[in-house]
């Protein structure tokens, strides 16, 4: 009866351990970014990345930070490298960002969560969200949702070469929906 219970014990140990965790991007609505490169790497283990396009949601409000594209993150990197454009300001960036120790444990740590039915419970901030700001800002957050999202880090990135006629057609795009507010607030750099 002892062995039983050490043996459903050790799995229901082993399953919570191995609950994924994944990654996404955000960025504030009127400031949309194009991800062109997210790679994940644990050193030794495994490198990797995943496709996320164009990002135009949701940072802090009645909709964020919420992810968009990523997957999941396993193994857990200790490493994350971002590569993307900015619409609003017509630059590229790069971060490099060495991910804290034990944010792991922290994320699987359970945390008050609202379910739509009205009912709350306890759940581990699975998400790690990566938000995207004007002039290079970056804020990493990790959440099951938005009510419990909690600010882990932020990191300024590095401008870099590229060119932005490769996003010609998506820019035009931009501004006709965006450029109204760019004139009016412009980039707002001081606010993330």
């Amino acid at each position: 009866m002892l062995a039983l219970a050490f043996a459903i014990a050790g799995c229901s140990t082993w399953t919570k351990d191995e609950s994924p965790l994944y990654i996404g991007v955000a960025a504030p609505k009127q400031y949309q970014m194009r991800v062109v490169h997210l790679q994940l790497e644990k050193p030794g283990e495994r490198s990797w990345w995943y496709p996320v396009g164009s990002v135009s949601c949701c940072w802090i409000g009645e909709f964020g930070p919420r992810r968009v594209g990523g997957g999941e993150m396993s193994p857990f990197p200790s490493l994350i490298a971002l590569h993307w454009f900015s619409f609003a300001e017509q630059k590229f960036y790069f971060s490099l960002i060495r991910v804290p120790e034990g944010l792991q444990d922290q994320m699987r740590k359970p945390a008050a969560h609202s379910y739509p039915d009205g009912t709350t419970g306890m759940r581990p901030r699975s998400s790690l969200v990566l938000g995207l700001a004007p002039g290079g800002q970056v804020v990493m957050w990790m959440m099951s949702q938005r009510s419990n999202a909690v600010e882990v880090m932020r990191v300024s990135a590095t401008e870099v070469e590229g060119d932005p006629a490769d996003f010609a057609s998506a820019t035009a795009s931009y501004l006709e929906e965006h450029g109204d507010y760019l004139e009016e607030h412009g980039l707002q750099l001081d606010k993330w």
